[in-house]
């Protein structure tokens, strides 16, 4: 666990203090329901953002005050995807969930202006994991030929819904 000052968060959901998490769910349940953090955050918590379902995001520094951040630092690789309050709320509880494995591959570094900081491909792998995590715990229940849209379900994944309900919309859209 990160609790030094002069340590740089590793990306690992799993590494932020549970009343680090608390705060952020308080703020999840004023603002929004879904959250990522920032990869390019200096120090041992990383800023975050708070986006409800309208598509209001709402940016906070490491110490839960309002941050007016750069979009830059929530966009693309620079940034996890997307978490629920669920996920948030689990996080705190200590289970082990698909985020702890999602933030496994991500590296952390500081980079010049302009600079990648990670690779498109690893963020792309972290909603792999999370879509084959589903797909695992749910194989029963799903269509058999639910494969076939796995570049739709990232997408949607991509754009903030969960794996649950990236997997129920393909599933409403084909196979209802």
């Amino acid at each position: 666990m990160n609790t030094t000052r002069n340590k740089r968060w590793n990306g690992h959901l799993d590494s932020l203090p549970r009343d680090f998490l608390k705060e952020v769910q308080t703020k999840m349940e004023s603002y929004g329901d879904k959250v990522q953090f920032s990869l390019v955050s200096g120090g041992g918590h990383p800023s975050y953002q708070v986006t409800n379902t309208l598509g209001k995001k709402m940016a906070f520094d490491r110490n839960h005050h309002l941050l007016n951040a750069d979009e830059a630092d929530f966009a693309g690789a620079n940034a996890t995807g997307m978490l629920t309050i669920d996920q948030i709320k689990a996080a705190i509880a200590g289970v082990g969930l698909n985020s702890g494995s999602m933030a496994k591959s991500v590296r952390v570094t500081r980079a010049s202006p302009g600079t990648k900081r990670t690779s498109a491909a690893k963020v792309n792998e972290l909603f792999a994991v999370e879509r084959y995590e589903y797909f695992k715990n749910n194989r029963q229940t799903l269509p058999p030929t639910i494969s076939e849209h796995s570049d739709e379900i990232t997408a949607l994944m991509q754009n903030g819904k969960s794996a649950a309900d990236a997997f129920n919309e393909v599933v409403a859209k084909y196979y209802s």
